[in-house]
């Protein structure tokens, strides 16, 4: 009850760019954790979280950015109006998924046996940005095509 999410869900959020061991583990764990038990605590950290996000994405290595993703469809699934309050930063958060939502494995008639370790980028961009959408409230979609054209909606009328 006593932590300060405002101070440490930044610095785990910035630390998910890390590649080495067990840096990177204690980063990505320390963010589920904060988010699984943050409840109300996360949504006024989101201001704060933008940039470690956007500096991961755009570090443009796919480990990082499958991480990254992962971490985001956490936080928005965390709380009540989380979604709704990222709509504003999808400007910074998007752009760099537009470059790689096509970047897709195209193996043909064969069996990608890697999906389960979700690892595929462009996959992980078109569940993230769906997420996105559901939980971004009605001006969510349209933010996500402004910013990532060949984006299709993935709610129903």
């Amino acid at each position: 009850d006593a932590l300060d999410y405002h101070h440490y869900l930044p610095i785990f959020f910035d630390g998910i760019r890390e590649k080495e061991e067990p840096f990177r583990f204690l980063a990505v764990k320390g963010v589920e954790d904060l988010l699984r038990t943050g409840g109300v605590k996360i949504l006024p950290t989101i201001p704060q979280l933008i940039i470690p996000i956007k500096t991961a994405l755009n570090t443009r290595d796919p480990s990082v950015i499958c991480v990254t993703l992962q971490l985001l469809q956490k936080l928005v699934v965390s709380g009540e109006a989380i979604g709704e309050a990222l709509v504003p930063y999808y400007r910074q958060i998007l752009p760099i998924l537009n470059v790689f939502k096509n970047k897709n494995l195209n193996i043909g008639d064969g069996i990608d046996y890697a999906q389960r370790k979700r690892v595929n980028v462009g996959a992980m961009i078109e569940e993230t940005l769906s997420l996105f959408e559901r939980h971004g409230g009605e001006d969510a979609f349209i933010n996500i095509k402004y910013m990532v054209p060949t984006y299709e909606s993935c709610v129903n009328l």
